[in-house]
Formats: structure tokens, C-alpha cells, sequence
């Protein structure tokens, strides 16, 4: 399991962020998203602790906590959703009648 932490200052880096978890237990990891275009970080990121029980800890803690200047945002992480493709479907074709309408006219 992992943790979120959201509403990270743009300024921050892995080992900062890794430090200030450590005071709640082992850190295995820490991970800091970055934007693909710009290479910018994107304002959040993903740590894993040793137990559930350091987790917890650092949830509790550090949720709502001010930290660069910023309120964090601090939670288990949720699964990622499958997105499916991109662009999104369009189920189907809409129906309505392609037929040709028969003149009738008169003789």
C-alpha cells in the first residue's frame, strides 16, 4: 500500500519529502509524478512505508500539516482506474433513417 500526498509544493524534492516521512517510520519509496510535456512536477506524489501501521502514523500526522508553505493533502492511495483507451468511446452509430425517400410523386 501507498501513500498520497497532494498539494506539494513544485519546489520539492524526493529526499525532502522522504525525510520528513521518515520521522514516522521506514521509507521504501518515494515517488514524485512529473508532467510529460513540461517536466515539471505535478503538485503531488506516492511514498510507501515499512508497515501499515507507519503509514497510518503519517497520515494522521501530516494530513491537513503545513509543509512549504502548503496545507498537505495526505491519504492511502487508491488503486489506479483502468482509463480504458484514450479519446474515450462513442458506443455505436446513431440510427435514424439513411434510406432514400421514394418521390411520390404524381403521374
Amino acid at each position: 500500500m501507498s501513500i498520497y500526498v497532494g498539494n506539494l509544493s513544485y519546489e520539492v524534492t524526493q529526499d525532502a519529502l522522504s525525510q520528513v516521512f521518515a520521522e514516522y517510520g521506514t521509507v521504501k519509496r518515494v515517488q514524485l509524478p512529473t508532467d510529460r510535456e513540461t517536466g515539471r512536477l505535478r503538485g503531488f506524489g506516492f511514498v510507501e512505508m515499512g508497515t501499515e501501521a507507519e503509514e497510518q502514523a503519517a497520515i494522521d500526522a501530516l494530513d491537513g500539516a503545513e509543509w512549504m508553505g502548503r496545507d498537505l493533502k495526505v491519504n492511502k492511495a487508491k488503486p489506479k482506474e483502468d482509463r480504458g483507451p484514450a479519446g474515450g468511446g462513442r458506443g455505436g452509430y446513431g440510427g435514424g433513417n439513411r434510406g432514400g425517400g421514394g418521390g411520390g410523386g404524381r403521374y
